[in-house]
């Protein structure tokens, strides 16, 4: 009688190890999104602070705020929130931000944080004010209400 002495493994015993192979992929791959989410809302809010020092040195240079949302000041690190998932606006009163002169120190900035689509924005201020909302940045950042994040 002949005996059968194969050196190998099973389908079975190879499907089971791709089985626990994937779900461990699974696991780790949602660790990865969490941490990598975390790292641009990090990313989104520290170029907001970089807005918030950048328009205190706007209004000391110009004396106004005239121009600021669309000068380098802002919209270098607006290039920067986008890059990280954000989308960053900038809003001053309504006589400061516009062609119309004003002495007016009052601006407000806003992005959205990623995931995008679940309503957290991070929203900073002339004022110093710094927050997390669960909002739109429109609702956060209106030239109706002074320009000023509303908390």
């Amino acid at each position: 009688m002949k005996k059968n002495n194969y050196k190998g493994f099973t389908i079975i015993e190879l499907l089971v190890v791709v089985v626990i192979i994937a779900v461990l992929a699974v696991i780790v791959m949602t660790n990865i999104t969490q941490y990598i989410n975390r790292g641009k809302n990090s990313a989104i809010k520290a170029n907001l602070g970089t807005v918030t020092t950048n328009g205190a040195v706007f209004l000391k240079d110009n004396g106004n705020l005239n121009g600021f949302c669309g000068d380098p000041y802002f919209t270098v690190p607006q290039i920067a929130i986008a890059n990280a998932g954000g989308t960053a606006i900038c809003d001053c009163d309504m006589a400061g931000c516009g062609s119309i002169p004003a002495d007016s120190s009052a601006w407000c900035s806003c992005s959205t944080l990623v995931p995008v689509g679940d309503g957290n924005t991070f929203c900073v201020d002339s004022r110093g004010f710094k927050g997390e909302f669960n909002d739109t940045c429109a609702n956060r950042c209106n030239q109706l209400t002074g320009a000023f994040c509303q908390s």
